[in-house]
């Protein structure tokens, strides 16, 4: 028997998600949901802990599949720790992200402490990368 996807979108409310975040933190969500709202042409929606745009069904070669959003972010629990961007930028990742600005690489995500440290511009194209990879 399949399990479940653990990450599927709720009726949770964004602006109460961003709201509980330190205002530093509060203002980086909102200009992140923005940001990703414009690239995706998608509204915010909660999945779970995390804020996503659009929808991606996938099928992994094992036969496993699902629904995710196409791109996203989740702020750290209580506005500290890292913001996890979840762009993978296709094939444009590596040169995206050596001009992005300061953040760790995950394996499917990016990582940042907050806005500032980035380049918003560059930020938009990792997002668009993203959506053309997923999309094609």
């Amino acid at each position: 028997m399949a399990t479940a996807n653990k990450t599927a979108p709720t009726d949770a409310d964004v602006e109460a998600y961003c709201a509980a975040q330190p205002e530093a933190r509060a203002a980086d969500c909102r200009a992140l949901i923005a940001l990703m709202q414009h690239a995706s042409g998608h509204p915010p929606a909660m999945w779970g802990r995390m804020v996503g745009f659009g929808r991606h069904h996938y099928v992994h070669d094992s036969g496993r599949e699902g629904d995710i959003f196409e791109i996203g972010f989740a702020s750290g629990a209580g506005g500290k720790g890292d913001i996890s961007l979840y762009v993978s930028g296709g094939r444009e990742r590596a040169a995206l992200l050596a001009r992005l600005g300061r953040h760790r690489e995950g394996k499917g995500c990016v990582y940042i402490k907050r806005l500032a440290d980035v380049d918003a511009g560059v930020l938009a194209q990792l997002c668009a990368a993203t959506l053309q990879d997923l999309r094609a």
